[in-house]
């Protein structure tokens, strides 16, 4: 039962953590140290929950953005903007989700080939938390000065698509950056001054993202034979935990962009990388 609820604390950690912008590696390697290493599939299994919790919420966006793309319109009341895409937008907007998952793609694949990843300890962790909380005030800070000056923006360019792409990656070698942060402050940097969508359009192209990155490490850990040592009932438990918890954490995101800034989520991060830092020489 003990380790039952550690494996629910895990999943619940990671639902709520995979998509608001406070890194979930980071706290879930935080969260490790007093709950428990687990294996690479487990830790594969609640980031696909977390996956499928988004693809539920967007489902019928990527519906209407897939009969867009083979000629029909998209309703104006599943964008963020609340505008309806002509089958020529719907494309497009598909197209650059492409492409960013595509710039994804190609570069993961060159930086593991290289194998360049910063060691995923407690201190790089902690600074990565403090300058990211630093970036995300200073992208909304510029983002609404643009907004002010040029009337806000809703359309996503083909350079915030190559941007997005690229940020993923660099939130792939940074534990403690995280993806949604990342990726939604440089959209909002490159000229998409709405938050909710350069919210949404970082959240979509996460989706396959994710999906593919989770596939490629399943794989590796099927054939290392890891899995017929795996406890699949604390598997379960965590699966189910991170996909309602991820589920409410996005639709309450959703919500809340709507009228606040991500403020609250730059003080959180400043605040816990400063902890961290200051309890690392203790040994903590």
């Amino acid at each position: 039962m003990i380790d039952l609820l550690k494996a629910l604390l895990l999943g619940v950690i990671e639902g709520i953590t995979e998509f608001l912008p406070i890194s979930s590696t980071g706290h879930l390697l935080i969260a490790e140290r007093w709950l428990g290493h687990r294996s690479d599939l487990f830790n594969i299994g609640i980031q696909a929950g977390a996956i499928l919790a988004v693809v539920l919420i967007y489902r019928q966006r990527l519906w209407d953005l897939a009969m867009g793309f083979f000629g029909r319109g998209a309703p104006a009341g599943h964008d963020p903007a609340g505008m309806a895409l002509t089958p020529a937008q719907a494309r497009a907007y598909t197209l650059k989700l492409a492409v960013a998952f595509g710039v994804t793609a190609v570069l993961g694949v060159l930086v593991k080939k290289l194998g360049f990843k910063l060691p995923e300890e407690v201190t790089p962790i902690a600074w990565a938390l403090i300058l990211g909380a630093v970036w995300m005030v200073a992208a909304e800070y510029f983002a609404a000065k643009r907004a002010q000056a040029l009337g806000e923006r809703s359309e996503i360019s083909w350079t915030v698509a190559i941007l997005v792409g690229i940020a993923q990656v660099v939130a792939g070698v940074f534990p403690g950056t995280s993806r949604s942060s990342a990726t939604i402050f440089v959209a909002l940097l490159a000229g998409t001054t709405n938050r909710a969508a350069a919210t949404e359009f970082a959240f979509l192209v996460g989706i396959p993202t994710m999906f593919a990155a989770t596939g490629y490490e399943l794989i590796d850990v099927l054939r290392s034979g890891q899995a017929a040592n795996e406890d699949w009932a604390a598997f379960a438990v965590a699966f189910v935990a991170s996909a309602i918890t991820a589920f409410i954490a996005v639709k309450w995101l959703l919500s809340y962009i709507q009228s606040h800034r991500f403020t609250a989520f730059a003080i959180y991060r400043f605040v816990l990388g400063v902890a961290l830092l200051l309890m690392v020489p203790a040994g903590s």
